[in-house]
């Protein structure tokens, strides 16, 4: 199994989206660049499966361009026109040639899932490598309406106590994947979330 950054060079805001290859070609996320079609077509001929971290514009604009280009089924948690499966907490889905339950953490939205395998963590929106605001562990924005700190905190203790400590690779939705140690990257994730001090200086 690979997993390829089709929104990597994009030249627009964009959530990444990733592309599994393997026995269940999978799409992670779609973002908002529209040449996400002529990459995905680069490396596979058909794809299998669409799965949503969650219904943020910047993760799911392109999303009716490539279910009219491919077809796939697409997995989301709560109720969207596009949606064929939904996914529910503890939900095991096969992505690439490996396994993932969903474990549901919202905070940053409410819909949002995170995907984790034995090896690898498709962590959306929750928990991000680096961001602009912390490098070596980030966490989503709860400073809009609809978001909530405390759940984000309930979100990532969830997470940390699930992950397997065979995980070595992240996948976030925005800013760099990362291999390496993920229950450090995670663990200072949620002590700076703890500080519950605003991510962004234009936060209130």
């Amino acid at each position: 199994m690979r997993v390829i950054t089709v929104t990597e060079g994009a030249d627009r805001f964009t959530a990444n989206a990733y592309l599994l290859t393997g026995e269940v070609s999978t799409l992670v996320d779609v973002g908002t660049w529209p040449p996400v079609i002529d990459r995905i077509d680069e490396h596979v001929e058909e794809l299998d499966r669409v799965v949503i971290t969650h219904a943020h514009q910047d993760h799911i604009e392109q999303l009716s361009t490539v279910v009219e280009r491919f077809d796939p089924e697409v997995y989301m948690f709560d109720a969207h026109q596009s949606r064929t499966q939904q996914l529910c907490d503890g939900d095991t889905v096969g992505m690439g040639d490996h396994e993932f339950e969903v474990i549901h953490t919202p905070g940053h939205a409410d819909d949002h899932v995170s995907l984790v395998s034995e090896t690898a963590l498709f962590s959306g929106d929750v928990v991000v490598y680096n961001d602009g605001a912390f490098d070596d562990g980030s966490f989503g924005r709860t400073d809009l309406p609809g978001q909530s700190r405390e759940v984000l905190i309930e979100s990532i203790e969830r997470l940390l106590a699930t992950l397997p400590q065979t995980v070595d690779t992240m996948y976030p939705g925005h800013g760099s994947s990362f291999t390496g140690d993920i229950h450090a990257v995670v663990s200072r994730a949620l002590e700076r979330a703890k500080r519950r001090e605003p991510k962004y200086p234009d936060e209130t």
